[in-house]
């Protein structure tokens, strides 16, 4: 008899005489029924005891010699189950490894990850899981980062912060390992429980992005599962394999053990060495320069080019490295200064610049590579180490001081900053599209579906003495990153519009003075990416709550395009990227957001200083439809120009598609490849499938509405080649200036679609699955889409929804697909977006 059934024969004995008889129910059936009660109470799923933090390691040796052992193997590029001579090298459904990977990382990847379970390294499924909000728009505190690999480096340290183990961390046998493993109970439930055999997915499935997060401990299992036994993982997609569950399961039941991350080899730790010597120098000047590089660069995935330069018939997934700081030198082990942003201050006056290997699965969502190699190390040498300057001393880590780069950084050139920028211009703007913000509807809610970017050029003569009047004006240059958290949104943007203002009067002034005709505001002022650098033309895509930037100009002519400046593209930096806090309150995010909306008008204005003065007032007013102040605010500058027309020459009715032209004749090939797809030249002779691709770029209107905003397509053509596109639904707005009621400034007769061949975004909504010889097909149901039922069975025609039974080799031959097209820029995709229609 167990602990409880004899404390309730304790009590039974002790209050017997108080217990009157029920005729026909008997003692030992009394006793029966507590002992029943007792062992409901002691549920093997619910410890008792608190968890203890297991060592999962395991050696080589030790696996070799285990005949019938798995092990998560982080960055394996083989199958991990040893002692059967007889598996294929090319089965990965028995790689542990590959199966997280593919059917868990794809919901459990980034930040917002459900219960902040991040299994995209071993180090993130043995932190566990945390029942906090980690994107919580009505925050009113600021809540304490949690950063995989920064804000806590030991497991146990995780568990002092509230997160509960996923893994067994109690007895350790073979039956407990299964029993109190959250993982495999949860992918034990699915397999109970499999998906109903229909279309949908029942209305008991949340999927919204705001959905109510269930977050069970082992200990609140078994509530979890009688509450939602379809609930299983993956939650809302088709069960593992039984190959798959069956490796897991081995996995589990062993101990769930982790080999060691791969020896680097000594060329790898050569370069290392290198370039942590390059970031360390001693000098005020090295030391103000690294620390520059830095805030710019801690987010990058670095790589040396031999990752690049690897096979390509057989792709590899490429090192990275992170820059981060650590209190300890080069050459011993890592101990990283975690800081909420940037900028802030170390707590030391002795740290160091380490290069971190990621063994972490690479993610879409995050993977901003950078390369490291010589010629970029003579490029900076050339742009901070070659120039005659002085510094006489170092910033501190003021917020005032160190969220304001034009104050930090005064003594470095502005053009060395600048260049620095440009030089990986889409890595720069990919800062705070990409990021580490896996939610940013704050960030990206200011701008447009469909835009183009494009950089005023830094040799341009009248940026020569740029220094004088950004220090002059670097008071007004202040940005919100500067409060934290601690600022109240309206009352502080108050303060930040009457600094912009201040800024934007002495910016009109230096323009009249730079361009005293208009002779000189014509197409030198656009930066031509110094006839090779791809990174001169962006395009960026909005969807919804996340966003892509591409590097060209993709799509049809889009309403707007931006124009940078060294200032603007240094203020977008530090206040969406270095500037902002993840885990800040409401009214930081606020802040952040109302002040976006003050550059993102301010390179639009510069886009319109080129076309002449009454065509600028025009596009204004239709940018603005019902933002009142946005027109002042722009009919305000284009005022302020001294002339009515431009340096350049329009010959056509359509000076904006004009000047996109001339821009890309300047451009040249080299930097700007041709968009055949959705803007065709009609003189040029197109085969029967880039026809039929084009007349499904070109559908426009309401019909649209009914269409997710991301889908992957793959297409077989008539000579069974595959190819992947991707079919970006662009909403139409009249403004982008209000924070709220985003819906009610929709124009469904104004929205377009963009056919883009690749992968373009991380989150897709729909995966379709089309011939060549449906194409036709596809584009009529898709023009005559009038209602729900009409997408229903465009789905059933072409779609691959959650629920189809090939969902995950669909998955992963698109992913396969991904690596061996771009096996450098890509990633895991994210799921937790995918539509239930």
């Amino acid at each position: 008899m167990n602990r409880h059934a004899r404390f309730y024969t304790h009590l039974l004995n002790r209050f017997k005489p108080a217990i009157r008889p029920i005729r026909g129910i008997s003692l030992p059936f009394v006793l029966f029924v507590l002992a029943s009660c007792a062992a409901l109470v002691e549920n093997p799923l619910s410890p008792q005891e608190p968890p203890q933090v297991q060592d999962r390691a395991l050696t080589e040796q030790a696996f070799k010699a285990g005949p019938e052992l798995h092990a998560y193997h982080i960055g394996a590029q083989k199958p991990l189950t040893l002692g059967d001579d007889n598996k294929s090298n090319d089965d990965n459904s028995t790689d542990v490894s590959s199966i997280i990977n593919n059917r868990c990382v794809v919901c459990h990847g980034c930040y917002d990850a459900p219960c902040q379970l991040k299994m995209s390294s071993f180090e993130g499924i043995d932190r566990g899981a945390n029942k906090e909000l980690v994107y919580d728009g009505t925050r009113i505190r600021p809540t304490n980062p949690t950063r995989l690999f920064d804000d806590s480096v030991t497991t146990q340290q995780w568990r002092e912060k509230d997160f509960h183990p996923v893994l067994n961390e109690w007895e350790q046998t073979p039956e407990a390992n299964l029993k109190k493993s959250l993982v495999y109970q949860l992918i034990a439930m699915k397999k109970e429980h499999p998906l109903p055999e229909q279309k949908l997915l029942p209305e008991s499935f949340e999927l919204g992005l705001d959905r109510q997060q269930e977050c069970p401990t082992i200990a609140e299992f078994d509530h979890h599962k009688k509450k939602q036994p379809l609930w299983g993982m993956p939650y809302g997609l088709p069960a593992l394999s039984d190959q798959e569950f069956s490796s897991l399961e081995s996995w589990v039941k062993t101990g769930a053990k982790m080999l060691p991350p791969p020896e680097l080899d000594d060329s790898i730790t050569s370069k290392i060495t290198d370039w942590e010597t390059f970031f360390n120098g001693q000098s005020l000047k090295e030391k103000l320069v690294s620390r520059y590089m830095f805030e710019h660069l801690y987010l990058a995935n670095l790589y040396f080019p031999e990752t690049e330069d690897s096979d390509a018939s057989a792709p590899q997934e490429p090192l990275f490295f992170k820059l981060i700081r650590s209190y300890t030198p080069s050459g011993t082990d890592i101990k990283p200064i975690a800081t909420r942003r940037p900028f802030d201050d170390p707590g030391t006056t002795e740290f160091y610049y380490r290069l971190r290997p990621v063994f972490s699965k690479t993610l879409d969502k995050t993977n901003m590579p950078y390369r490291l190699d010589e010629a970029r190390k003579v490029r900076w040498n050339e742009l901070f180490y070659q120039p005659q300057y002085e510094v006489t001393q170092l910033p501190g880590y003021d917020p005032i001081v160190s969220a304001n780069p034009f104050d930090a950084f005064e003594q470095l050139p502005i053009q060395a900053r600048y260049k620095f920028m440009l030089d990986e211009a889409m890595y720069t703007i990919s800062g705070f599209i990409k990021g580490p913000v896996c939610r940013g509807q704050i960030a990206l809610n200011v701008i447009r579906d469909h835009f183009w970017v494009m950089f005023i050029d830094p040799d341009n003569p009248h940026m020569h003495d740029a220094n004088e009047f950004i220090s002059e004006q670097k008071d007004y240059l202040r940005m919100p990153a500067e409060t934290g958290s601690g600022g109240l949104p309206f009352a502080s943007w108050m303060e930040y519009s009457k600094l912009q203002q201040e800024y934007n009067e002495a910016r009109a002034k230096r323009i009249h003075e730079l361009f005293p005709s208009n002779k000189d505001l014509n197409l030198d002022l656009v930066w031509d990416g110094d006839g090779s650098n791809q990174n001169a033309a962006l395009t960026v895509y909005r969807h919804f709550d996340s966003a892509t930037v591409l590097k060209g100009h993709h799509g049809k002519v889009p309403l707007t395009t931006w124009l940078i400046s060294y200032t603007l593209l240094e203020r977008i930096h530090y206040l969406l990227v270095a500037g902002f806090d993840v885990h800040g309150n409401v009214s930081h995010q606020l802040l952040t957001r109302l002040y976006m909306d003050f550059l993102r008008m301010e390179a639009e204005a510069n886009f319109l200083t080129l076309l002449p003065s009454d065509v600028a007032s025009l596009e204004i007013t239709r940018w603005n439809q019902g933002a009142v102040d946005g027109v002042k605010n722009y009919q305000a500058f284009i005022e302020q120009r001294r002339t009515r027309t431009t340096g350049i020459t329009y010959l056509t009715q359509h000076p904006k598609e004009e000047l996109h032209n001339l821009v890309h004749q300047k451009y040249g090939p080299s930097v700007i490849n041709a968009d055949p797809i959705n803007r065709p030249d009609h003189q040029h002779q197109y085969s029967s499938l880039e026809r039929k691709l084009q007349d499904l770029a070109k559908l426009r209107g309401k019909h649209l509405t009914f269409l997710p905003e991301q889908v992957i397509l793959r297409l077989t053509t008539n000579d069974k080649q595959v190819q992947v596109y991707t079919l970006l639904n662009n909403i139409s707005h009249t403004n982008v200036a209000h924070i709220f009621n985003e819906a009610s400034r929709i124009v469904p007769e104004e929205q377009t679609l963009s056919l883009l061949k690749g992968i373009a975004g991380s989150y897709p909504n729909a995966f379709w699955d089309v011939k060549e010889d449906e194409l036709e097909d596809l584009t009529n149901q898709i023009f005559h889409l009038s209602n729900e039922e009409d997408y229903a069975k465009l789905m059933s025609d072409y779609g691959i929804r959650r629920t189809n039974k090939d969902f995950w080799k669909f998955s992963d031959e698109i992913h396969q697909w991904q690596m061996a097209h771009a096996p450098l820029e890509g990633g895991l995709l994210d799921y937790n977006r995918l539509e239930n229609r």
